[in-house]
This record gives C-alpha cells, sequence and structure tokens, in this order.
C-alpha cells in the first residue's frame, strides 16, 4: 500500500503514476481475444461447444446449451423469503429510477416554418454478460437487465458461464425478477462473439453490456461497431475523501468493498488527518483478516491501495479526485455538498458518512456499472439510452424550403458539391 503526503516533493510524479496506471489486460489477452473472435464466427455453435467444454468444463450438448423460463421461475420461488424480499426492493428502486431517464420526443416548428425533431427508439435485441467464474452477481443482472426493459428492449438475451454445469440459483431468481428472455450457458469471450455475430443456435444481438473480467472487456472492445456496448470497464476503483471525524473502522470497509472485488482493483483514502489515516490503514489490515475474501482483497491493497493526506481537504481532494475520475467517490465528511459541488468526473458519488458504495452496488437505484480507468472524465454509467437510439427527422413545405434552401445552395457549391445543390435548387421558384 503506498503512503502519499501532498507537500512531498515527489509528490506529483507518485501520484501522476497512480492516474496514469492502468491495470488492464495486456497485449497477450488481445491476441487470444482476436483469435476466439475468428474461431467463432468462422465455427459458430462448433466453436462455442469447444470452448464452453475447455473453459468452463461443460459439455453443451450433453448437460443443455439454454436454462428455460421454468428454472428460473422455480429459483425465485424456492429463494429464502428475506432475500426473495431483499431482490423484489432492489428490482423496484432501480426500475423506479431508470423510469426517470427515458428521454422525451420532440416535435415542433421553428422560425423559418421547418419541422424539426427527434424520437427515441429501443434496439430490437441486446445481450447481457452476466459473470459466472469468481463470483456469481444477480445485483448485476439487475441493473443491467432492468433498465434494457424499462428501455423497451424486444428480446433480452443473458449469456453466463456454468463451470462444471454449476447455476447460480440467485443469478437465475434475478433474471425471472427482470424478465429476461433467454439465457444461455456459455461465458468468455467466446459468448460476446456469438451474441455480436450469433450462430446456429443463438441469434445475433444489437448491443452488449454487463461487466466481465480481461478476455469478456477486450472481446467488447473488438466487437464495438458490430455491435453497440455500454463501455470498456476494468478492475474496480473507490475514492474515499474523508476528514478524521469519520469512523476508521467504517472507512476500512468501504476501501475493501472494492478491494474484494478483484486483485487488480483499486481503493484510495484521501485526508487531511495523518493520525486518522494510520488508524483506517490498521483497520484495513485488521478488517481484512477476518473477511471469507481476505486473499483478494489483502493483494489489492497491497499492491494497488494508496492513502493520500493532503494539508487542506476543501482546496486540495477535489482536484485531485477530478484527476483520478475514479469509478465510485465517496464523501464522508460533514458538508459533502462543498465537495461534490466542484467534482467534475466520477462515475458516482455518494454524500455524506452513512451513505456506503455498497449501497449503490444494490438497492439505492442508480446503476452500478459504472466508468473506469479514468473514463469518467468522458462517460457516464448504465442508462436506458444505452439501450435506446435517436433518430432526427426533418419536414420542408414550400415556404420553408424557400427560406432556408438558397444557403443550403451556398454552402454546396463551395463545397464542390454539384449535386447536392441540384437537388435544392431544383425545388426553388
Amino acid at each position: 500500500m503506498q503512503r502519499l503526503t501532498s507537500s512531498d516533493p515527489d509528490f506529483e510524479a507518485r501520484f501522476a503514476r497512480i492516474v496514469n496506471d492502468r491495470r488492464e489486460s495486456d497485449a497477450d489477452v488481445g491476441r487470444v481475444v482476436t483469435e476466439i473472435i475468428a474461431k467463432v464466427r468462422a465455427e459458430g455453435d462448433a466453436a462455442l461447444r469447444e470452448l464452453t467444454a475447455r473453459f468452463d468444463r461443460h459439455d453443451l450438448d450433453a448437460g443443455g446449451w439454454k436454462i428455460d423460463a421454468a428454472a428460473c421461475k422455480a429459483a425465485f420461488d424456492t429463494l429464502d423469503a428475506g432475500l426473495r424480499d431483499a431482490l423484489e426492493l432492489a428490482a423496484s428502486r432501480i426500475r423506479s429510477y431508470h423510469e426517470a431517464q427515458l428521454p422525451e420526443d420532440r416535435d415542433y416548428r421553428d422560425a423559418a416554418g421547418v419541422r424539426l425533431g427527434a424520437k427515441w427508439t429501443a434496439v430490437d435485441a441486446a445481450g447481457l454478460y452476466v459473470p459466472g467464474g469468481r463470483a456469481a452477481y444477480p445485483s448485476s443482472l439487475l441493473m443491467n437487465a432492468i433498465p434494457a426493459k424499462v428501455a423497451g428492449v424486444g428480446r433480452l438475451v443473458v449469456v453466463t458461464p456454468t463451470p462444471g454445469g454449476e447455476v447460480s440459483e440467485l443469478v437465475l431468481a434475478a433474471a425471472h425478477l427482470a424478465g429476461v428472455d433467454e439465457i444461455w450457458r456459455v461465458g468468455g469471450a467466446q459468448a460476446v462473439a456469438a451474441l455480436a455475430y450469433g450462430t446456429d443456435t443463438i441469434a445475433p444481438v444489437d448491443t452488449i453490456t454487463g461487466p466481465g473480467r480481461d478476455y469478456v472487456a477486450e472481446a467488447k472492445r473488438q466487437l464495438y461497431g458490430v455491435v453497440g456496448i455500454d463501455m470498456v470497464a476494468g478492475p474496480s476503483e473507490i475514492l474515499v475523501i474523508s476528514d478524521g471525524k469519520s469512523d476508521p473502522e467504517w472507512i476500512a470497509a468501504d476501501l475493501l468493498s472494492q478491494a474484494e472485488h478483484d486483485p487488480t482493483s483499486q481503493s484510495i483514502l484521501i485526508t487531511d488527518d495523518a493520525e486518522f489515516a494510520a488508524k483506517v490503514a490498521s483497520a484495513v489490515n485488521s478488517t481484512c483478516a477476518a473477511l471469507a475474501t481476505r486473499e483478494t482483497a489483502g493483494a489489492s491493497w497491497a499492491d494497488y491501495g494508496v492513502i493520500i493526506v493532503v494539508d487542506d481537504l476543501a482546496s486540495e481532494a477535489v482536484t485531485l479526485a477530478n484527476r483520478l475520475a475514479a469509478e465510485h467517490v465517496e464523501l464522508a465528511v460533514d458538508d459533502p455538498e462543498a465537495l461534490f459541488a466542484g467534482l467534475r468526473h466520477a462515475g458516482s458519488v455518494f454524500l455524506g458518512r452513512h451513505t456506503p458504495e455498497a449501497i449503490g452496488d444494490y438497492v439505492a437505484g442508480p446503476n452500478h456499472v459504472l466508468p473506469t480507468g479514468r473514463r469518467a472524465r468522458f462517460s457516464s454509467g448504465l442508462s436506458v439510452l444505452d439501450f435506446m437510439k435517436r433518430t432526427s427527422f426533418i419536414a420542408l413545405d414550400e415556404a420553408s424550403l424557400a427560406a432556408i434552401g438558397p444557403a443550403a445552395v451556398a454552402m454546396a457549391e463551395v463545397e464542390g458539391l454539384p449535386a447536392h445543390a441540384k437537388s435544392v435548387q431544383v425545388r426553388l421558384k
């Protein structure tokens, strides 16, 4: 774990290295994914059989390609009542939040009498990747599937690996609750390729969303353009900005909540209290030792954890936070609004000491699929808009064409495009 102090002479160089450290897949991953995509495109189902047997130890023909709706309903019906209530609460809050995101169509006439506007329509089919290796996440299924359904997607397809044929009953229950149409027992880059190009068994989709590790993220990167994607996501991140009034154990738990995702996740604390920083570091070690995920969380904290002590939280913390553009930012201070006002680059922000990032992962409502690797500088978390597209429209009559047509003719002529000019000119009196 790195300790930095903003007044140190080498602070800028050390902080810049943290900002620029991508912690993402290397060239070898890209090469392997290129080969997998080519294989699936060329061989279709045969490639999926072979790769699923090799990577997931699952025989698709013997154990089944598809998980049917009845199995999903049974999984939901047999859930512990408390867990079922929790899933239903999460689904309800996620749905309500995303319904408020639905964009409105526009249709109006401007001063020249030209009718202008745009209409929004959902993609016909969306594919959702749901991890099934290191951990199975029903919350991720809800976060991806519900916005798609709210957007109006007609066909919602889930692909998920089932190592050794094992299926997460929680994922199936969440799929039932979200109204998923198809679930296929394939994972990895091969599943993403199957969704993009289609095979004899799996029909292609228009956009692919959902989290995955290196190979899945790289497959989405390479297939963007063949299909739409939500984002290329890297390892999880959390930045906690806290003064010395917070409970060190609370902050330690928050830092570890992302560290336990993956050994390459990153957790950063910025504080203006050196004594508090030491207490948090101690609490991270003691808390981590008691976690079932301590091996993963410990590796993440040891290799990528950072504590930064600044002289003035109000003037320095937000500047550093905007450079980091982290996936999750917690503002554990008395007046979080003051810091939030200057925070321009973050995937999602958690205001106040009683708002842990983990609440956003499950039941708050906003989406937990968020930009990582400083991409919050130019992109946003998953929303209904990732499953929709906007089509503009224009309508002119004789009078409105007369009003704006001559300008179009002049611009076409100066650009050296006479057919453009003529297509307008022939309509003008």
